[in-house]
């Protein structure tokens, strides 16, 4: 007649099948085929622990202390080890849902840097304080075997905190929106009439939106929706000196003169306040993107190459924009070519990124791109990669829709248990697929129950797909049909370290075999989206923060293995890893066919040494947009300045050459977009300390090598 006492005082009857049920858990957690005669053994040694013991009750806490022991007494040590490691974790999980006093304390010292945007000031302390309340109420919420895969680390679910509140990002509709106004809530903004107030109100259209959602915004078409206002200003301009009695002859000329200037101060301002605005209770600066780069008309053309200029600037003293992210879309018999009518701005953004890092470039001539493009449909991404295309339920624009949601597997992990076995580990791979399926089906009902007045700026002023004629108390449903469901992946280079004991940058074996699991993803998407009229997408995540958490969480129960778990941060995506040795071609050949792949998002980066000049930057993109189909570039270096005057340094100068200072900044690109060096997080910090650059070759296109 033993009895459990419950944490709570409560008095239950002991219960062995709880005790068997512990043990198959915990052997199913590793994949380890635990035989029905080995539980039996082992529960029955435990229920002799108890007799021995001889008392009428008996704490949860002491039952499972006897379990953990009898496991690791009878050589179950990976079985005990992860039983151990699941009861703290629920421990801690009670700890902070019983006492949320113990989170507060601890993010009143220091918010985390998950995120390396968000700041570490008052309104950041306590937007956290109510983010982590949040996350354990959603944990409770949803079905226990998707909340213990978020809290094993075999899946993580992006914006915990925002599970059951709003969605993930948007392509802004800007020029469509600021042509009709708007009402950001405490009034309607008339549709601007000259260049200036566009540009103010384009970034109000990025706060506003930034603060109904959790991910990141763009303006997908920047140039060309921003040259309708160019016309309204020239003829403003040219009205001016009319009534002061110029002659018309002379006017031509001043009205051009004014206009540009007019446009650049409209372009710094831009800049300037998506680097000073903030957004989200005022924790962080809009994330925004801008897509620029295929003007229609020559009016879209000088706002491209207005606010490029106007970027590489800087700030007042020449400091470096965190944001926006810039993409500059290059096209062949747009701007690629000398003969190209543009080619003056692919020259132009070459420049400003060999000195800003920014813009990234993106390939429209990929096929996956081009296919679009030549329907009429201008692709675009967002600076942290995120990608909508296709549509199930309307047309694939890009404007007006974005990522609803993302849930990454901890793909590592499907390798370590795995073995080498590799049916074994395309079938926990399932097993994984179908529970970030089951997580985000489930988050698409919790989120259905939002109704538009919940999202009162990008579902009531109808910036997003599907909000046409709903009322603010109809469901977002339509919404969620429009965007895209991200499965998304981390560590494929410690994947195939795993199963084949090298990653795809150190054998054709291994590249063949990343390419099929990858695919396999993206086959599971296409198979999801027609089961459920959903559009699903296979996704390279940006893992700033989840980098560095699968992997301790992996060492807890694995320890170190070499090449896979003996660093404190998975590589990101399909990427090879940062340290290894290897040219720019070989890279871009390697990372080249997971664009494609990839359709929710992707990025290769190039690492350079040192800042690098506009024609190795030309070359680079040359050869890739040439000999691959890839998409989406990124060249990375590593910027320094002094903050007391602006001047920018090498990378082994410390102190300033020109005022003598030691107060340096250092500038790093994290996963999409930049960030001071000190808000890294701790996986983050040992990636870029680990970083290599990919030198040798850069001239390899010129040399025809």
């Amino acid at each position: 007649m033993l009895h459990v006492v419950k944490r709570d005082g409560r008095r239950v009857s002991f219960d062995t099948t709880k005790i068997t049920n512990a043990i198959k858990g915990a052997s199913e957690e590793i994949a380890y085929n635990l035989k029905e005669s080995e539980v039996i053994d082992l529960t029955q040694k435990i229920i002799k622990r108890l007799e021995d013991i001889d008392s009428g009750e008996i704490s949860v806490e002491e039952i499972q202390n006897l379990v953990e022991n009898i496991l690791l007494e009878n050589g179950y040590r990976e079985i005990g080890i992860v039983y151990a490691n699941y009861r703290k974790e629920r421990t801690k999980i009670r700890e902070i849902k019983s006492d949320l006093m113990k989170a507060i304390e601890k993010i009143g010292v220091e918010t985390d840097r998950d995120n390396a945007n968000v700041g570490n000031n008052f309104s950041s302390k306590l937007l956290r304080i109510a983010s982590e309340s949040n996350k354990w109420h959603n944990l409770s919420i949803m079905p226990k075997h998707l909340a213990k895969a978020h809290e094993n680390g075999d899946v993580y679910y992006h914006d915990l905190d925002s599970y059951n509140l709003t969605t993930n990002c948007l392509h802004i509709p800007t020029k469509e929106i600021l042509l009709k106004g708007f009402n950001t809530g405490y009034g309607y903004i008339r549709p601007p009439k000259r260049i200036e107030s566009a540009c103010e109100l384009s970034c109000i259209l990025l706060q506003s939106t930034q603060n109904d959602m959790f991910g990141g915004q763009s303006h997908p078409d920047f140039d060309n929706d921003m040259a309708v206002f160019v016309g309204p200003t020239r003829v403003e301009i040219e009205k001016e000196y009319k009534e002061v009695g110029l002659e018309d002859s002379v006017i031509e000329k001043l009205v051009e003169r004014r206009l540009r200037k007019n446009i650049s101060q409209a372009m710094q301002g831009i800049v300037y306040n998506l680097n000073t605005m903030h957004s989200r209770a005022g924790s962080q600066v809009p994330f925004s993107s801008i897509n620029i780069g295929i003007p229609q008309s020559e009016d879209a053309a000088l706002i491209c190459e207005i606010f490029l200029n106007e970027y590489e600037k800087g700030l007042g003293k020449g400091e470096q924009p965190i944001f926006p992210n810039i993409i500059f879309r290059v096209k062949d018999g747009v701007n690629k070519k000398q003969s190209d009518p543009y080619y003056y701005l692919f020259k132009l953004a070459c420049r400003v990124a060999s000195k800003r890092m920014n813009p990234t470039f993106m390939n429209i001539d990929a096929d996956f791109n081009l296919e679009y493009y030549e329907k009429g449909y201008l692709p675009a991404t967002m600076g942290c990669r995120t990608r909508v295309q296709s549509n199930v339920n309307g047309e694939p624009t890009v404007k007006a829709r974005g990522n609803i949601a993302p849930t990454t597997i901890n793909l590592p992990r499907v390798g370590i248990l795995a073995k080498g076995d590799l049916d074994k580990f395309f079938s926990l791979l399932d097993n994984r697929l179908n529970m970030a399926k089951d997580s985000l089906l489930h988050r698409y009902e919790v989120l259905k129950r939002l109704r538009v007045k919940d999202l009162p700026f990008v579902a009531g002023q109808e910036l997003m797909k599907g909000a046409e004629n709903l009322s603010s108390e109809d469901s977002i449903e339509p919404i969620l049909k429009q965007g895209t469901w991200a499965i998304g992946f981390i560590g494929l280079a410690e994947t195939l370290r795993a199963l084949i004991g090298k990653h795809h940058g150190e054998s054709e074996e291994a590249r063949e075999l990343g390419l099929k699991i990858i695919q396999y993803i993206r086959d599971f998407a296409d198979k999801t989206t027609e089961e459920t009229s959903l559009n699903w997408s296979c996704y390279a995540t940006p893992a700033e923060g989840l980098s560095g958490k699968f992997i301790a969480q992996d060492k807890k129960v694995f320890g170190e293995i070499e090449g896979v778990t003996d660093k404190d941060y998975y590589t990101n995506g399909f990427h090879v890893p940062v340290e290894h040795s290897i040219s720019i071609k070989e890279k871009i050949d390697i990372e080249a066919p997971y664009h494609k792949v990839c359709n929710g998002g992707h990025i290769t980066y190039i690492e350079l040494d040192d800042y690098p000049t506009e024609d190795v930057i030309m070359d680079i993109l040359e050869y890739a947009y040439t000999h691959s189909n890839i998409s989406y570039i990124g060249i990375n270096f590593h910027i320094k300045y002094c903050r007391d005057c602006g001047t920018y340094l090498s990378n082994n100068e410390c102190k300033c050459n020109k005022c003598g200072s030691l107060n340096i900044q250092g500038i790093s690109r994290v996963t999409g977009y930049l960030s001071l060096d000190e808000r890294f997080g701790s996986g983050k910090v040992a990636e870029r300390s680990d970083r290599i650059s990919h030198t040798n070759g850069i001239k390899f296109y010129n040399k025809g090598e």
